[in-house]
């Protein structure tokens, strides 16, 4: 595969001395833009593109470094002479502003119809398009709006006809929806906010930040909370039950643009905001694919300021006091990391990245630049989305990699470009096993030093390839940036094919459940159940089980079994993080909190045949299925599963750090995609910070798959640094 020349990467030695990722980052309006679009005796008041040098949009309109005017699709729009003053007026906000534009030289925003028919816009508004299109969220219409990184979809939040007919337009049956409201107060009536999530829903990021429900009265209402300005008891609408079902947080989300600050002006409600792609499918960009792809859209809200390059919104959470991201994008894409202590010498490092939750990196100077997360890179669309991402990166940096690090795996996307990358340009090639990258993200996200003592690295992820062949996912190694060695392990059992297993957790719940006892032992024992009735009218009288090709160890697939056990997840999921979102959101926080200790359901940690320590699910299972038998409720069992997990994780790091009753492990770290469970996290947080482990954890990046190539980077650079051998312009791998 040739890349297109337009996408060559330059010369490295033509780079600037220091190219910032933050200068390309896409960020919300400053304070003073907010005010100017507001003020009617502003030249700019109600211009729904206003940006200055502090804000607005970047990556998303960049086509080549640097990041100037010239260089974006805005080097079309002339200036007029009062925009033209100020672009040239340094020291002044808008100096070299790159998107700065008013209602004279600027983009034109306009509202359609979806179906191209014309329409009177004073039948909706006295106003203007924007405002027009907030009558169309009060009316119940569906909107596709032209946002920052492409189209959204969005409707009334309250309405639940609105919000079933933009479920059928993405084709999402379950997926939470994001939410944006005008203000905190706003967001108030509906959620829990923090200070700290308050602060992190303020920031220049403006992500969607997941908060904990307020309560509902017995009339249906939410309660309200404060009195925000402006508030009337009448304009407080409960949200439609479609928006988060089966959870009980709500992902909120501030205006991200002055186009969403004036749409939102006057609505009370919160709406729905969404990026506008199907399952599988890219973002739309272009107005025309929405007419194309979204017929049940109502109108469609777009300007002529073209959109380059796609990207999503960010997704954040306060977990343990930190603020954490979940999905690495918008505010905080292309991020910038500074390199550890001894990493000053690394030769500049592109890695390809994991296939699912995709980012990659580039290393160089003194940074790790990590892109913003793309899709399932099996997917035709989106591995194509990546390879032009991945170039126009290379561009934007004056990226040119002297050195490719992948995955040790061969088959999938992310590893097959980069090893045919490596060949065509002649460059050695380092493959590192996706759970050592997984720590090594870690280690470097805390600027570790690469001379520091090896620590015991937790992976609790979905099941990917391991180093043995079989399906890993709940793992302990004695890791440092250049070795990784498996100490111990969840335990193993069969699973079906990845697709099925994860459309089907009762799966996954029936193989845990035959790798602890035989199926005429459940019968016997728990034949009462209607869990053992659903096993044998989906297997029959037999069992036949679903054939398992594999085994996984995945701390992941543990918890969908649970869920399936619990019936909250059972016949089919959506979407990949839908039975562990659903069987936190069903824990018992007074259970969590003041229940006997004793009541957590066992884990044992006995040896496999090769004498690795693995967590034991055996007594688990039995305290389970004999709760299920008492009928307690579902909500003190989810609870009393998750304590018992983190107890399990928690003594196994105890036995692994310790050797003849002396601490020889102090550092702990811990990554993969279990960690967005905020009680999983927490529990084991707060159990390993008491007993004085210095734990490390992900914040800027995620913990899932999307921190992988950052990791690669520094395990190929450590390697090189301590003089692996390499074959000159040879393809090498060196794989942990």
């Amino acid at each position: 595969m040739t890349m297109p020349a337009r996408h060559q990467p330059a010369a490295y030695n033509d780079a600037p001395d220091r190219i910032t990722a933050t200068q390309y980052t896409d960020t919300a309006p400053c304070p003073h833009c907010r005010r100017e679009i507001f003020d009617p005796t502003s030249r700019r008041y109600r211009y729904p593109l206003t940006s200055c040098a502090n804000c607005g949009p970047r990556y998303s309109i960049s086509r080549a470094q640097p990041g100037t005017r010239e260089h974006t699709t805005m080097q079309t729009f002339a200036l007029c002479p009062a925009c033209d003053r100020e672009f040239n007026r340094p020291g002044q906000r808008c100096f070299h502003a790159p998107a700065l534009a008013c209602h004279d030289c600027g983009p034109q925003v306009r509202l359609e119809r979806h179906d191209g028919k014309t329409f009177c816009l004073t039948s909706l508004t006295q106003l203007d398009a924007v405002d027009a299109a907030c009558t169309v969220l009060q009316n119940g219409g569906i909107l596709a709006i032209q946002g920052i990184g492409g189209f959204e979809l969005a409707c009334d939040a309250s309405r639940e006809d609105s919000v079933a007919r933009l479920r059928r337009a993405k084709q999402s049956a379950a997926r939470p929806l994001a939410l944006m409201a005008r203000d905190i107060d706003s967001i108030q009536r509906y959620a829990r906010v923090s200070e700290q999530e308050a602060v992190l829903l303020n920031s220049r990021e403006a992500p969607v930040v997941i908060l904990q429900k307020r309560a509902v009265t017995p009339a249906g209402r939410q309660r309200s909370f404060g009195t925000a300005k402006g508030f009337r008891h009448q304009d407080m609408q409960p949200l439609a039950q479609a928006v988060a079902p089966g959870l009980n947080t709500l992902a909120f989300m501030l205006p991200a643009s002055t186009l969403h600050h004036l749409l939102l002006k006057r609505m009370n409600r919160p709406i729905v905001i969404t990026s506008a792609n199907r399952s599988g499918a890219l973002r739309c960009v272009d107005h025309d694919e929405i007419r194309e792809h979204f017929g049940e859209v109502d109108y469609i809200l777009w300007h002529d300021q073209h959109v380059l390059n796609r990207i999503d919104e960010s997704l954040c959470r306060i977990i343990h006091r930190r603020a954490r991201v979940l999905r690495h994008a918008r505010g905080h894409a292309p991020a910038a990391l500074p390199l550890p202590p001894g990493f000053e010498k690394a030769p500049a490092i592109l890695a390809t990245g994991a296939e699912q939750n995709n980012s990659f990196c580039l290393l160089a100077a003194d940074r790790l630049i990590v892109s913003h997360q793309h899709g399932d890179l099996q997917q035709p669309e989106q591995y194509a989305n990546y390879q032009l991402s991945l170039c126009r990166y290379l561009e934007l940096f004056h990226h040119r990699p002297e050195r490719l690090a992948v995955d040790a795996l061969t088959g999938h996307a992310g590893s097959r470009f980069g090893r045919q990358f490596a060949q065509q340009q002649s460059l050695p090639l380092t493959g590192v096993s996706y759970h050592h990258a997984h720590i090594a993200a870690c280690l470097a996200e805390n600027r570790y030093p690469r001379d520091g003592e090896a620590v015991l690295g937790v992976v609790l992820d979905a099941p990917h390839a391991g180093d043995d062949g079989s399906l890993w996912g709940g793992e302990f190694l004695l890791a440092d940036y250049q070795q990784c060695t498996r100490l111990a392990t969840f335990k193993p059992v069969g699973t079906v094919d990845a697709d099925d297993a994860h459309r089907l957790p009762w799966h996954d719940c029936y193989t845990q459940l035959l790798a602890e006892m035989n199926w005429a032992q459940l019968k016997i024992n728990y034949g009462e159940l209607e869990l053992i009735r659903f096993f044998e009218q989906h297997t029959g009288a037999t069992a036949r089980a679903p054939k398992a090709t594999l085994t996984t160890s995945s701390c992941s697939r543990l918890m969908e079994a649970v869920a399936a056990a619990l019936d909250i997840c059972r016949d089919e999921i959506s979407y990949p993080q839908q039975a562990m979102q659903a069987l936190e959101a069903m824990v018992d926080h007074d259970t969590l909190e003041n229940e006997d200790p004793i009541l957590a359901y066992p884990f044992a940690i006995p040896l496999l045949h090769n004498s690795m320590p693995y967590i034991e699910p055996l007594a688990m299972w039995q305290a389970l299925l004999g709760d299920l038998i008492l009928d307690t409720p579902r909500p003190v069992m989810a609870a009393r599963f998750h304590k018992g997990l983190a107890n399990a994780i928690v003594r196994m790091v105890d036995k692994l750090c310790h050797r003849d009753d002396q601490r020889v492990i102090n550092t702990v770290a811990i990554s993969g995609s279990a960690c967005h469970n905020r009680i999983l996290l927490e529990l084991v947080l707060g159990q390993l910070e008491h007993k004085h482990y210095r734990v490390l954890t992900h914040a800027r990046l995620p913990a899932n798959g999307a921190c992988v190539a950052a990791g690669q980077a520094m395990v190929a650079a450590a390697q090189q640094l301590a003089e692996a051998p390499v074959a000159n312009h040879q393809t090498t791998e060196e794989v942990m």
